[in-house]
């Protein structure tokens, strides 16, 4: 089967599931595993990724003002590498492609290949979108394996996260200008972690909260994953004048519990490292229970 992936997470899932040779494109954030960025790029961002956090917020709010996209899909490429199955995204169209840029690159098939759009909200339907991928490829043995051992990962940390005695107050910050929280499945990855999510949404998108907001949910851990961002640079344009007014006095800043984190391997993308990342936030809010042992680069404290 010839497939092309416009969205990093289904690359990792293609990846896990043995059909990396079968991968012919891929977006221009596929990074994981390193063979995926050998492969050519199907996507072009309209937006300058090495701008400031503040400065993206604008141009990508200025574009989908305008009613355009943010991605430009590489429709000849495309069209050279022939796939049989297109996966692709309708759940954010700020974080990557959605079928909608599709569309015009479509139209120069004669015989278009099957699209297989993933639109998880929770770690079930992520783990969900797995089989739907094995089912799409052949390959459903492999992926309800794979499925199953994720979910059962996730439960065992969920188990021994449960024998706390308490239940620390977390704020996962998703973007810092302006301050964005985490959604979808990043407060139940916090909960199976045995914190309670101050102020993200179970399934609801991330959205932006005030400072006043930050102030009253008094976290006892902050934890910084810039959707998109790796370690180094979450590191880097987190700074403490960034957090609001009076912070200092906040319970996470008195216990030196704000962390940095690799959010694009263990936040942002709705793929397999989901599990990783709920092992992670479980060391981050019971270091007592869960024992550090995490890649370098995986997070910092701040």
């Amino acid at each position: 089967m010839r497939i092309c992936s416009l969205l990093p997470s289904a690359t990792e899932i293609a990846y896990a599931l043995g059909l990396g040779d079968s991968i012919l494109g891929v977006s221009h954030e596929c990074d994981f595993p390193a063979d995926a960025a050998s492969k050519p790029s199907l996507l072009r961002p309209r937006v300058n990724l090495s701008a400031s956090p503040a400065e993206m917020d604008r141009e990508v709010r200025e574009i989908i003002g305008r009613g355009e996209s943010i991605y430009a899909v590489d429709a000849e490429l495309l069209e050279s590498l022939a796939p049989d199955l297109i996966l692709t995204q309708d759940l954010c169209h700020v974080c990557a492609a959605s079928p909608d840029d599709l569309a015009t690159a479509l139209t120069r098939f004669r015989k278009p290949p099957k699209v297989l759009s993933l639109t998880p909200r929770s770690l079930r339907e992520v783990w969900d979108d797995v089989r739907r991928v094995g089912q799409a490829t052949g390959h459903q043995r492999e992926a309800e394996v794979l499925a199953s051992s994720l979910e059962q990962r996730v439960m065992s940390i969920a188990e021994i996260a449960a024998s706390a005695p308490s239940r620390p107050r977390v704020l996962c910050l998703e973007w810092l200008d302006p301050y964005y929280v985490g959604g979808h499945w990043v407060p139940e990855m916090v909960g199976f972690a045995g914190g309670e999510d101050v102020l993200g949404r179970l399934r609801e998108p991330s959205f932006c909260v005030s400072a006043d907001q930050i102030m009253r949910s008094r976290p006892d851990v902050i934890v910084v994953m810039p959707c998109g961002y790796g370690l180094d640079r979450a590191a880097a344009e987190f700074r403490f004048e960034l957090l609001p007014s009076g912070a200092e006095a906040l319970p996470a800043l008195r216990e030196k519990r704000v962390y940095a984190v690799n959010a694009n391997a263990y936040f942002s993308r709705p793929g397999p490292r989901l599990a990783d990342g709920a092992a992670l936030l479980a060391h981050l809010v019971h270091p007592e229970l869960f024992p550090a042992g995490f890649p370098v680069k995986s997070f910092r404290r701040m």
